[in-house]
């Protein structure tokens, strides 16, 4: 198994206030805290590393993540395979399989274990050339260069159409006798680069640098640049997966189509171009149309467009026909007869509803003028004066006759009153006896001799004294 050394070396060299902890009580540790620390040593100091070893003790859990051991003849280290990253593998993985893995040094704090977050796996015979592929497939994926909503989309009619390419290799001869024969009006550009080797990479940067320019100046205009090349093997199609050509690609103004090697074949260039065919032939057959079937489709369009003008024109003499035959047509007048025998009629209606609704509303008029008189506030006063004056006759017969009555009562009363009353006793010869303080004296018991006493008459009083 093998590590990054430089890593390895900057792990250890630990701070001097780290190192000098004995006797200091301050810095004891609980298990947690010392376990979190060395995790987080790890994953700052060595961080993402490609280790090679063997697959042992591997277990595939029913949750979908993979754990196993990487070996080798001296030591191991435990490994954490997770299920998004499995969906990434090209193969299975089994025990006592030599394998690479990037990933990142971590701890698993409930055991204490350190242990690798496996973030890519390749069989060891890939190679270099594959880890890097994976590696910077990765990066630029996290950046967004694979994005779809960044793709431009390809003309369906392009007239111009530049191939950067080897003007010596098989896939120029290709593009250009598909193109030959499915749209030979359209214009091909070549712009000749190197597509194997060390300076390949820098030549198909320049290539796009130079068409990005030349097409803004230029008379001719691009419609879609074809970088493209046959097959080859891993190391032939390397230019192809160097990060200068991918981000070259995806700051090209104009679409890009990407056709590098066989079907099977995948590069960086395929992932950020914004069209991938599987072969130089299949590119050319995508990007320009058939002129033979776009040729059916035109006598298609025709043969229907004369069968529908056809039907039109039929349609439309038939409708011309069947009017120039019309009596209303040869006799005009009679036409304007009727609308105007129709116009009579519609004023004498109109007239004879107008004069219904006048009378109508006359009627209800005069039926109004009638109602308002009978409550007009002068007839209601008449009314209530006179039912006035009839309360207040009756009114005074009534009072003048309760007066007469109550009249006629005091005068009976007082002669009653008088015939009853102690003059008219006195008037037939009676007298009545008062003591001196003028008390009626009621008998005779009640004085006593020597009492001062008054004898009252009708004609005036006597005073005696008792005896």
């Amino acid at each position: 198994m093998s590590v990054n050394k430089n890593a390895m070396d900057d792990l250890f060299d630990f701070p001097d206030e780290e190192q000098n902890v004995t006797g200091n009580t301050d810095a004891i540790f609980s298990v947690t805290q010392l376990t979190r620390k060395i995790r987080n040593l790890l994953e700052d100091r060595i961080g993402e590393v490609w280790v090679e070893g063997e697959i042992s003790n591997l277990r595939k859990q029913s949750s979908g993540h993979h754990y196993f051991t990487l070996k080798d003849e001296s030591a191991q280290i435990s490994c954490a395979l997770f299920r998004n990253k499995i969906r990434q593998l090209t193969f299975p993985l089994e025990d006592g399989m030599k394998v690479q893995v990037l990933g990142n040094v971590s701890v698993y704090q409930a055991r204490g274990n350190y242990q690798i977050i496996v973030e890519l796996i390749q069989d060891k015979g890939l190679g270099a050339l594959q880890a890097k592929f994976e590696a910077l497939k990765r990066k630029l994926d996290s950046e967004g260069l694979f994005d779809n909503s960044t793709k431009q989309s390809v003309s369906d009619f392009p007239e111009t159409i530049c191939l950067i390419t080897s003007p010596t290799g098989a896939a120029l001869r290709d593009i250009l006798s598909v193109m030959q024969r499915r749209a030979p009006w359209v214009t091909v550009l070549v712009y000749p680069v190197r597509v194997q080797g060390k300076e390949a990479a820098g030549e198909i940067s320049q290539a796009l640098e130079f068409l990005a320019s030349w097409n803004e100046q230029a008379t001719t205009s691009i419609d879609t640049v074809v970088i493209t090349r046959g097959g080859g093997s891993l190391e032939d199609l390397w230019p192809f997966n160097e990060e200068q050509v991918a981000r070259s690609i995806h700051a090209f103004p104009l679409p890009v189509v990407s056709a590098i090697g066989h079907e099977i074949d995948f590069t960086i260039s395929d992932f950020v171009a914004d069209l991938r065919a599987p072969t130089p032939s299949a590119a050319a057959e995508m990007i320009v149309p058939d002129s033979e079937e776009l040729l059916n489709r035109i006598q298609h369009m025709q043969t229907s467009l004369e069968r529908t003008v056809g039907a039109s024109v039929e349609r439309h003499a038939d409708r011309i026909e069947f009017m120039a035959g019309s009596a209303l047509l040869k006799e005009p007048m009679r036409i304007v007869s009727d609308l105007t025998q129709d116009h009579d009629r519609i004023t004498d209606k109109f007239e004879s509803v107008f004069k219904k609704a006048i009378e109508e509303k006359a009627n209800s008029i005069i039926e109004l003028r009638h109602q308002l008189t009978l409550h007009h506030p002068v007839k209601r006063l008449e009314s209530v004066s006179g039912r006035f004056s009839l309360l207040a006759n009756q009114l005074t017969n009534s009072a003048l006759a309760q007066c007469q009555a109550l009249s006629e009562r005091c005068t009976s009363a007082a002669s009653s009153l008088k015939n009853l009353g102690p003059g008219s006793v006195l008037a037939r010869g009676y007298s009545i006896t008062l003591d001196e303080n003028g008390n009626l004296i009621e008998s005779a018991k009640n004085s006593k001799a020597g009492d001062r006493i008054i004898s009252k008459f009708s004609d005036g009083e006597i005073r005696s004294t008792v005896e």
